[in-house]
């Protein structure tokens, strides 16, 4: 395990400094699921949510999210991000798995990019459908994926055994 870099010698939070990092190529892969009573999925599938079309806007909701990650979690650094990609997948009658890669040529990495764009995409779900099903749950949400940095690649291990929802 590594230290945690986000405190200063007295415990104070503080922004890393990455100004002496070598600028190279990151990528995070980052997924999260949603879960709901299957009528639900059938509206979605068919288009039928009042709202509009979920998938297509889940998935720009994950998108615009993943561009302003440094806005909503304190300690990030504001990103030029080069590409995100977002996969949304109906994987069974009551889950959808969303799936986010984002890559940066940069100084730091990209997971909180990707975490940030599977769970607002997650989120945008639950808004689009509460009105038909508030029982919704979102998760687990995890990195899969990382690559670039000092630290070196990681790579989750088998997917847990709680992507069905808990209860």
């Amino acid at each position: 395990m590594g230290d945690l870099t986000h405190f200063d010698d007295q415990g104070a939070s503080r922004m890393v400094d990455v100004g002496g990092k070598a600028i190279t190529e990151r990528m995070a892969r980052a997924e999260s699921f949603v879960h709901m009573q299957p009528e639900t999925l059938s509206l979605i599938r068919n288009r039928q949510v009042a709202k509009g079309d979920v998938l297509d806007v889940a998935r720009l909701a994950g998108i615009m999210a993943t561009k302003r990650t440094a806005d909503l979690i304190p300690l990030c650094h504001p990103l030029g991000i080069d590409a995100v990609d977002l996969d949304l997948q109906i994987i069974d009658d009551r889950t959808i798995r969303i799936e986010a890669t984002v890559k940066v040529q940069g100084r730091t990495g990209v997971e909180m990019e990707a975490l940030t764009a599977v769970t607002i995409a997650g989120l945008t779900i639950y808004d689009m459908c509460k009105a038909v099903d508030r029982g919704m749950t979102l998760g687990p949400t995890r990195l899969l994926e990382k690559s670039g940095g000092k630290s070196g690649p990681f790579r989750a291990d088998a997917p847990p055994s709680s992507s069905k929802p808990m209860g």
